[in-house]
């Protein structure tokens, strides 16, 4: 048997690198400072559940595998980014470290040329500088972006499918939009600590601007935070 753990990621601005900052500044323009800080409070909620969850299992985790989103290398390159991440602020990395500490191997999980093809698309947007640029790359990323996360899906299934052995553990650390589980082995045991649908629901609401939204994100919020059992 193969189990994984599953963790939908909620990017913050510090696991975005170079686009951090001018995605908060485009973030905050669109949603207004009161409902961005709110997101913020949330985000910061839900990696400290995701965390203390791990801070408080007793559990073996040397040799337990570490497939994270974006990670196109391994070795000491891998741990230097990783390194990094903590540096900027990042939970995500924060955990990952931790969890490194205490015997887990953090695997390379995505290939390099499908990580930038994304990463591209997303610099030509928030650099445009006219209006109209700025729509024709928005139009274009949103029809690539489906076919991009397909492709960086089935590599990643692929991957973990090749390195999780019989009786091994993983750990896989996604962004909430992409599709990994369904295509994952049936012999693989997936263990959600956050649900995926929930996590793209209260996304969805961050992006809506419609006050009918607003209670449906209180609570999307409250199950964020919520430590796990």
């Amino acid at each position: 048997m193969r189990t994984l753990t599953y963790i939908p990621i909620i990017h913050s601005v510090a696991d975005m690198g170079t686009l951090g900052e001018e995605l908060k500044h485009k973030s905050v323009s669109g949603l207004g400072e009161d409902l961005w800080q709110n997101h913020t409070d949330t985000v910061n909620g839900y990696w400290e559940a995701i965390d203390s969850y791990f801070g408080n299992i007793d559990q073996n985790l040397k040799g337990t595998k570490i497939y994270q989103d974006g990670m196109f290398v391994d070795g000491e390159i891998a741990m230097k980014l990783i390194a990094d991440g903590v540096k900027s602020g990042s939970k995500n990395s924060e955990i990952v470290s931790k969890l490194i500490n205490r015997g887990a191997i953090l695997v390379k999980t995505e290939d390099f040329k499908m990580v930038k093809a994304e990463y591209d698309e997303l610099q030509l947007i928030l650099k445009s500088k006219s209006r109209i640029k700025k729509l024709i790359h928005l139009v274009k990323y949103k029809i690539l972006k489906p076919i991009l996360l397909r492709k960086r899906d089935r590599f990643i299934t692929a991957t973990i499918d090749k390195t999780l052995e019989q009786n091994e553990t993983g750990i896989l650390f996604i962004g909430a939009y992409h599709n990994v589980m369904k295509k994952l082995p049936k012999d693989i045991t997936v263990i959600e600590l956050k649900e995926v649908v929930k996590i793209r629901k209260y996304q969805k609401t961050i992006q809506s601007h419609s006050k009918n939204k607003i209670a449906q994100r209180e609570l999307l919020s409250q199950y964020m935070v919520k430590k796990i059992a």
